[in-house]
């Protein structure tokens, strides 16, 4: 029994030595025999869960603030790089105030340190009295450009090079020949300071110049469309000069000779055109606060004009004599009239500028900008000899600025003295025998004393010539209505254009008129070669004649042919020339005869009293808005003498049609053309067609004709836009 038992107990002690599983040792190392292999996978997962569940402690009780840390860094960024900027700001050899990629350039031998000429209009202020400078700062010697050049090269890598060496906060560009005298802008400071509250038509007003007619010889002004909002104002007319904003200046690049488009230029010149110089508005002691006087600019470039104002106006009482902060209050001010439609706020900027201007310590860029913009505030306003004496002396403090000069030009222009105006653009044309800007303008004062064939090749070589200012509807117009003069206009238009053509110079000189209309229209500045009026509305149906069922008119028309021995009457009975009513065509249109009208409505308004003669026609007229309510046209009677002929000439707008009821006609010799379609008139009828494109009218019959001229409004233009478009 005892060896029984003591087998067994054996036996059991075997099977629990195998089953034995072996035990780590506290060093980690697994005894000889093995042990399970997913210890370090145990611990690697141990550890992972640890790290996820203390990241979700720390955002869900926020034990750590990372605003705070964001907000830090982005402080430590913003002072490293003023410091790094004020460090490198005693090798700012362009002397514009702050170390750039210019500067760079000159450091690594890339551009040559441009010289420094001290202008005797700015005198230089001592650098004892500017806080915080010395003369040590000032100057940069040749060593410190070469040691210098190794620490930017292992420091700070350099951009490639780039032609711009700025970048403008401006980008209004328009001529003063963009300008009209007729297009009131809305909503925006109208030119007798009054305010305008009414809104502006849907359709994009394609308006491009200053003549009633664009056969007329008057230079008006007005201003410019409403600038986009948080941009610089540019709600005034800008001469050839005003390539420079009020802020910044930039250059425009001048159009294609042949076809207009600026792509096909040589480069060469493209960049010649684009590159400027970089004004300099600040003195040395505007440097020193330069940082004061960008912040309160840049709230004034994102259009918070109410801010910036009085930015400028705290910058200004502490530092009275700086013109660099009160050339920005001027600016602000600017902004503010221009958002708040006021005058009064207007003319509180004009009169900044001029204090900016005549400060001691003004640099002379800060005092041409200043009294430029000045002037053209003053044109807006429609003082326009006061603008006249600032761009005077605009010219007396910079006597080589030709720009200036041509600016002082359109001025005299704009006051109608074409006699002073004529004599600034032959003393221009004196020293720049190529200036575009002074040929244009001297071919248009030639042509308005009548002068057609010298005016002539001034016209042709400033729009030739590309330069900013040269590119604009009204001079296409006049130097093909010019060649149209001095060309053979009894020749059909047909006949100009079919291979049979006379060797003659007249007829080419029509065909090269026509090649002129069609650049215009290649430049967008005509809707057509045909259809030349520049105060247009876009997408309005565009044909020369229409019928009384395509207008709309019907009711009118028919009251018209009704109507129309009662109307005759009552002109033939006002018709002697011992009335006085019947005045002369004055808009020089005619190339011979005598051509007389007796107006009754201009501009939607009636003419004074002329309604008292004809009391019967007005009263059937005053039933009728579409003609007595169009402000952008005439009623009239007009009387033609036998042996009159009216030149090709277009009217002013798209906007209106024009109705002709026959009243006298003779039986043969009267006819008038619209483009290629030539038509005669009756007694009773009607005829209606569209003036904006070209029309020319013969009378060689033996006796007078008369006729009843209605201009209506066009039937696509809605109510609202016949109530806020300006008078014409």
């Amino acid at each position: 029994m005892e060896e029984v038992g003591a087998q067994e107990v054996s036996a059991v002690e075997e099977v629990a030595e195998v089953k034995r599983v072996p035990v780590e040792s506290n060093n980690g190392r697994k005894p000889e025999g093995g042990g399970p292999r997913n210890s370090v996978f145990t611990w690697f997962m141990v550890l992972a869960l640890l790290g996820v569940w203390s990241s979700v402690a720390v955002v869900w009780f926020g034990l750590v603030d990372y605003d705070s840390v964001i907000a830090r860094a982005r402080q430590f960024r913003g002072n490293f790089s003023e410091v790094l900027q004020g460090k490198l700001r005693a090798y700012d050899a362009d002397r514009d105030g702050d170390f750039d990629v210019e500067d760079a350039k000159v450091l690594l031998g890339l551009k040559q340190k441009p010289v420094s000429v001290v202008q005797p209009a700015e005198p230089r202020q001592q650098l004892d009295d500017v806080p915080g400078l010395t003369a040590e700062d000032d100057d940069v010697d040749g060593s410190q450009m070469l040691k210098l050049e190794s620490e930017i090269q292992a420091a700070v890598p350099l951009p490639p090079p780039s032609e711009e060496e700025f970048v403008p906060d401006d980008s209004s560009k328009h001529s003063v020949l963009d300008e009209h005298p007729y297009e009131d802008k809305l909503n925006t400071i109208d030119t007798k300071g009054e305010l305008v509250e009414e809104s502006q038509p849907q359709e994009t007003l394609e308006e491009s110049g200053p003549y009633e007619d664009q056969s007329g010889s008057q230079y008006i002004h007005k201003p410019a469309s409403e600038p986009e909002p948080h941009t610089e104002p540019s709600s005034e007319p800008q001469s050839q000069g005003e390539q420079e904003s009020a802020a910044e200046p930039q250059a425009e690049p001048a159009a294609s000779e042949s076809t207009g488009s600026v792509s096909e230029q040589p480069e060469e010149k493209l960049i010649d055109k684009v590159k400027k110089k970089k004004p300099k508005l600040l003195n040395k002691f505007d440097k020193t606060i330069k940082a004061e006087i960008e912040a309160a600019d840049k709230l004034r470039k994102k259009g918070i004009a109410e801010e910036a104002v009085r930015a400028f106006e705290a910058l200004v009482q502490q530092y009275p004599h700086s013109p660099r902060c009160r050339y920005g209050k001027a600016q602000a001010e600017d902004d503010m009239a221009e958002k708040k439609r006021s005058n009064e706020m207007l003319q509180k900027a004009i009169n900044t500028y001029r204090e900016a201007s005549e400060l001691p310590s003004a640099t002379p860029d800060l005092v041409r900008a200043s009294l430029k913009r000045r002037a053209e505030r003053q044109q807006f306003l429609g003082r326009m000899r006061g603008a006249l004496a600032t761009l005077e002396k605009l010219v007396q403090i910079f006597p080589e600025d030709l720009s200036l000069k041509n600016d002082l030009g359109v001025s005299y222009l704009l006051l109608g003295d074409n006699h002073s105006a004529r004599r600034v653009y032959e003393e221009v044309l004196a020293v720049a025998p190529d200036d575009g800007f002074a040929k244009v303008h001297y071919g248009f004062i030639l042509k308005s004393e009548n002068k057609i064939a010298e005016s002539i090749p001034y016209l042709r070589e400033g729009l030739e010539s590309g330069d900013p200012g040269t590119d604009d509807g009204r001079f296409y117009f006049h130097l093909g209505d010019a060649l149209q003069r001095v060309g053979d206009n009894s020749v059909s238009y047909t006949h100009r254009h079919t291979h049979t053509l006379p060797p003659s110079i007249t007829v080419l000189s029509v065909l090269q008129a026509y090649e002129w209309y069609a650049r215009g229209h290649q430049r967008g500045h005509f809707a057509s070669v045909w259809q030349r009026s520049l105060y247009n509305v876009k997408g309005l149906r565009a044909q020369p004649w229409w019928t009384p069922q395509e207008t709309g008119y019907t009711d009118l028309v028919k009251a018209l042919e009704k109507n129309w021995r009662v109307i005759r009457d009552e002109a033939l009975s006002v018709m002697d020339t011992s009335t006085g009513l019947f005045l002369p065509e004055e808009e020089n249109l005619r190339e011979k005869g005598e051509w007389g009208q007796f107006t009754l409505w201009q501009q939607g308004r009636k003419a004074g009293e002329a309604c008292r003669s004809v009391p019967r026609t007005c009263s059937l007229l005053e039933r009728y808005s579409e003609a007595t309510g169009c402000k952008r046209g005439q009623i009239k009677f007009s009387v033609m003498q036998p042996g009159t002929h009216v030149w090709p000439h277009t009217g002013p707008t798209n906007c209106r049609l024009r109705m002709h009821l026959g009243l006298v006609i003779p039986k043969q010799g009267c006819k008038i053309r619209c483009t290629n379609d030539t038509r005669v008139w009756e007694e009773g009828k009607v005829l209606i067609f569209d003036d904006s494109f070209e029309h020319e009218v013969w009378q060689d019959s033996d006796s007078y004709r008369l006729i009843f001229i209605i201009d209506v409004w066009h039937p696509e233009l809605s109510q609202h836009q016949r109530q806020v478009l300006s008078p014409i």
